[in-house]
């Protein structure tokens, strides 16, 4: 990361990983998330853990890999008020280690997405979804969770905006 990009304010609970633009930096899964819904419309919401993450790589990774082999649920910051005034949640996430992270697990606990649809999205290191689809069909057994999905590599995603409009068009999904 250059030492001029400004860190403060990146959302290190999305993305271990940033994209710089324009000077700002940016979670990777929060750029991702920012294309998506300037191109399809709706509303942004940032899970966010009660307890941030160490915006360092390896301090975050420690972090995470403890929460997982803890199997933990990080206590969110941030809720959904209106969960019921949305039909489509486009799901956004980094796989950690052929996983989603915790807080998804703590989010996916909290709210029942019965009769909606859930549409993945997810910058990678190199493993795309791994388990993290049927892992999210598992947990909403009452929603349709889509196979229509997008992984970007981590490498990638400053680069992605093109592929993000393009899959969201094949998807019907244009604002």
């Amino acid at each position: 990361m250059p030492e001029d990009v400004n860190t403060t304010g990146v959302d290190a609970i999305a993305s271990a990983s940033i994209v710089v633009k324009v000077g700002k930096a940016l979670g990777n899964t929060q750029y991702m998330a920012q294309v998506i819904q300037q191109t399809a419309g709706g509303d942004l919401f940032s899970i966010e853990t009660v307890q941030q993450y160490p915006l360092d790589h390896d301090p975050l990774v420690d972090q995470a890999a403890a929460e997982q082999k803890n199997n933990a649920r990080p206590k969110l910051a941030t809720h959904v008020e209106n969960m019921e005034n949305y039909d489509v949640i486009f799901l956004g996430y980094p796989n950690w280690w052929g996983d989603l992270p915790m807080p998804l697990y703590t989010f996916l606990e909290e709210y029942d997405l019965s009769g909606k649809t859930i549409i993945p999205f997810c910058p990678h290191g190199g493993s795309g979804f791994s388990r993290t689809v049927s892992t999210i069909a598992e947990m909403q057994p009452k929603a349709t969770v889509s196979n229509e999905g997008l992984t970007v590599s981590r490498n990638n995603v400053a680069y992605s905006e093109a592929d993000v409009k393009a899959w969201l068009k094949d998807m019907g999904m244009l604002k």
